[in-house]
């Protein structure tokens, strides 16, 4: 192995969507063989939700299989999926709950913080109390000097999607109270939106995954093929979050060509 640059590296992927076919397991598949096949380990990979499509066993055990990698791998859920069944299929408990799946990474010079902002049965977003409290206290216990990227799948805020936006996450004024009392709060990751965007919430830049199965169509685009809501012909993408040695963070895309 080269030697590893000097930066901090976190993969970030979402929406793979599995659902027993071979479109999204392929386009996953090219994603995961990509990140593994780069010549530098990677600090993290972070897929942001909607993991199976309909929230099946068999759906979670083909994730369970396509999402294995030699790079460190933490996986939240998003409106696709439930959390029963979520915790079984990836998390291997055996006798899972229904609470929030909130998990904390500790590598080395940074914390990423994964909570859950689904609402059982709903497609909106939504941080439970019982989230916004542990996820304080990941930040109150992390030294001021280490940066914290908070990742969830659904957006705090409107991205000017209409077809995305009525299902984004709300009562977001809670989360943004908790961001005054950390200053080392650096980022936010997300999903749900199939697109690669970038903006700012509560101060801090929202960063957002593209799709994987999937790109939105953008209001001021036109359809294309059958579907009124996303494009299926373009190619699944990736983001790469980097923290440099000075703190200062910085996102890059990466467009993956998916082969059968």
């Amino acid at each position: 192995m080269k030697e590893q640059p000097p930066v901090i590296v976190i993969a970030h992927l979402s929406d793979i969507h599995l659902d027993g076919g071979p479109r999204a397991a392929d386009r996953t598949r090219a994603v995961m063989n990509y990140l593994d096949a780069l010549p530098h380990d990677l600090d993290a990979v972070l897929v942001s939700g909607d993991i199976a499509d309909h929230a099946a066993a068999d759906e979670y055990e083909e994730a369970a299989k396509l999402l294995r990698s030699r790079h460190p791998v933490v996986v939240c859920p998003g409106n696709h999926d439930e959390r029963v069944a979520f915790r079984q299929g990836l998390l291997g408990e055996e006798t899972p709950s229904a609470e929030p799946v909130d998990q904390v990474l500790r590598g080395e010079g940074f914390v990423l913080a994964v909570c859950d902002s689904s609402v059982p049965g709903e497609d909106h977003g939504l941080l439970e109390e019982s989230t916004l409290a542990w996820l304080d206290g990941v930040l109150a216990d992390t030294p001021r000097e280490t940066p914290v990227l908070v990742a969830f799948h659904h957006p705090p805020v409107p991205l000017h999607v209409p077809y995305v936006d009525k299902i984004r996450q709300f009562g977001e004024e809670r989360l943004a109270a908790l961001v005054e009392r950390h200053p080392h709060l650096t980022a936010f990751l997300c999903g749900h939106a199939h697109t690669a965007a970038a903006t700012t919430f509560a101060g801090r830049p929202l960063l957002v995954a593209p799709g994987v199965v999937s790109t939105v169509r953008l209001p001021w685009e036109a359809p294309t093929g059958t579907s009124e809501h996303v494009h299926l012909d373009e190619p699944p993408a990736v983001a790469f979050h980097v923290i440099g040695d000075d703190g200062r963070l910085t996102t890059h895309y990466r467009v993956v060509v998916a082969r059968r």
